[in-house]
């Protein structure tokens, strides 16, 4: 095994009191790459030299006569998170090594090393680490070069250009007092756009977001403007409402497409004349909040429909956000992938799982309907059932199987009642078994991208079978030979 060297990377430090491992393991590193590596006979130095330089990875023996290395580990996950750390232990103290793994080791290894599984572990680690290392820098500085406040936007993670773009956007129009309209699927990860253009804003005021679906117009009035002691039947007090509570911030209006008709007006009128009335009050306020409305909903054809106003909608849209959809930026799946392991392992207090490449196959075959909110589901329902070593993949294969046959029910209920129709309409007979069978088996591949062997686990069948299906003639001839 060989990987190619790089110099400017942080060393590998090897832990061991016997000197002769050190030297076959740190030689054995450096022919197949694997450079700088640092060796340290005394266990007590380790946490010392961690807090003067950066590491690569750290190959710890759980047994030393100094100190053990099972009680240096919560150390080092504690204060060097970052920093993979590989136990080795001896043979007859697995049991050790398999609690050094809940404790948060990225794996262990056992003496005898074996050469392969050694090196194996380490490139392992490496990308593990050169992954979280990618994530921290697209926080801090990937788009430094188009976006000149890239902290801004530090919580999203992506690669995706289209939302590269979308940040260049929010920049240009931050310090406008116009309103901005998002607008993208549930799960997209709205509210973190809305967050950033509040960030890129640079207002004094608070970020105050409401929800406004299901809220009648008294409830939506008294909720945004408040009301005067005496109002209505209960109003002991005066209230602010909550456009005075974000004055010089943002004022969020989730889930527009559903604000009610007579409250429509109402917030037109607000982003028109910037003023409003609290209830029972004949004195208007003026506000210099910044409106900020996301909706999941196509307003466009709500408009058609005669449950939008059109003069809302272009007083809304004088600056409009579109989020893509995850399955129009899968290039953003490996970081997603790595940041929600991560996350989900720190919530359960596992070590963080290993994802098998066959894994980003699966899902980039997939649709995402669910989108950002739905990958995370099923990465945290992995991490959950997962016990050690490389994360199993079956629970991702079951939910996006469970989707394909939620969607197909879907389909055929909201076609069942025009089906009848169809077939009288059409005197040709149905089609065979066989024909459908093969229209199925187009529409599945057609959905993963032609990748045959997720369409064949999709389908229930092998993959001899659906080629058999696919190239009929070609197993006959082989049926004749």
């Amino acid at each position: 095994m060989h990987t190619s060297a790089m110099p400017t990377n942080p060393p590998i430090v090897l832990v061991d009191d016997e000197a002769d491992f050190l030297l076959t393991a740190s030689t054995l590193l450096k022919m197949n790459g694997f450079s700088p590596v640092v060796t340290l006979q005394d266990g007590r130095r380790l946490l010392p030299f961690l807090e003067k330089n950066e590491v690569s990875a750290v190959m710890l023996d759980i047994l030393m006569p100094d100190i053990l290395g099972s009680n240096l580990l919560p150390e080092i996950t504690r204060n060097f998170p970052g920093v993979p750390v590989l136990m080795v232990t001896a043979v007859n103290d697995v049991e050790s090594a398999v609690q050094c793994m809940r404790q948060g080791a990225f794996d262990y290894l056992v003496k005898p090393v074996e050469e392969t599984r050694f090196l194996s572990c380490m490139q392992r680690a490496m990308e593990r680490r050169g992954m979280s290392q990618e994530i921290q820098a697209l926080k801090a500085s990937l788009l430094v070069d188009g976006v000149q406040r890239p902290a801004v936007f530090s919580s999203i993670l992506t690669r995706s250009r289209e939302m590269q773009a979308i940040f260049k956007y929010i920049e240009a129009v931050a310090h406008s007092m116009e309103p901005i309209l998002v607008i993208g699927e549930t799960g997209v990860g709205k509210e973190l756009l809305v967050e950033a253009i509040h960030k890129a804003s640079n207002r004094p005021g608070a970020l105050v977001a409401v929800n406004v679906a299901g809220i009648d117009d008294t409830m939506f009035s008294d909720t945004l403007f408040g009301h005067k002691k005496g109002a209505f039947s209960g109003a002991d007090q005066a209230r602010a409402g909550m456009i005075a509570q974000a004055a010089g911030g943002t004022l969020v209006l989730d889930e527009i497409g559903d604000l009610e008709h007579t409250s429509q007006v109402k917030l037109l009128r607000l982003l028109q004349e910037r003023k409003y009335y609290p209830l029972g009050s004949d004195v208007y306020h003026k506000t210099d909040a910044r409106v900020v409305c996301a909706t999941n909903k196509d307003l466009e054809q709500r408009i058609r429909d005669g449950q939008f106003r059109p003069d809302l909608f272009y007083r809304l849209s004088s600056h409009q956000v579109r989020v893509p959809p995850l399955r129009e930026r899968k290039e953003d799946l490996p970081l997603l992938v790595a940041h929600f392991l991560e996350q989900a392992a720190s919530d359960l207090h596992k070590s963080v799982p290993t994802p098998p490449p066959e894994l980003f196959q699966w899902l980039g075959s997939y649709s995402f309907p669910g989108n950002i909110r739905e990958l995370r589901a099923m990465i945290n329902d992995a991490v959950a059932r997962h016990d050690a070593g490389v994360l199993s993949i079956t629970s991702f294969k079951n939910t996006m199987r469970q989707r394909l046959d939620h969607q197909d029910v879907a389909t055929t209920t909201a076609q069942e009642d025009g089906a009848s129709h169809l077939f009288h309409a059409h005197p040709d007979p149905l089609p065979t078994i066989h024909a459908v069978t093969e229209m199925l088996i187009q529409e599945v591949l057609r959905r993963v991208g032609g990748n045959q062997r997720i369409a064949a686990s999709l389908l229930g069948i092998s993959r001899h079978t659906l080629m058999r299906r696919l190239h009929p003639e070609q197993t006959a001839h082989k049926g004749r030979c």
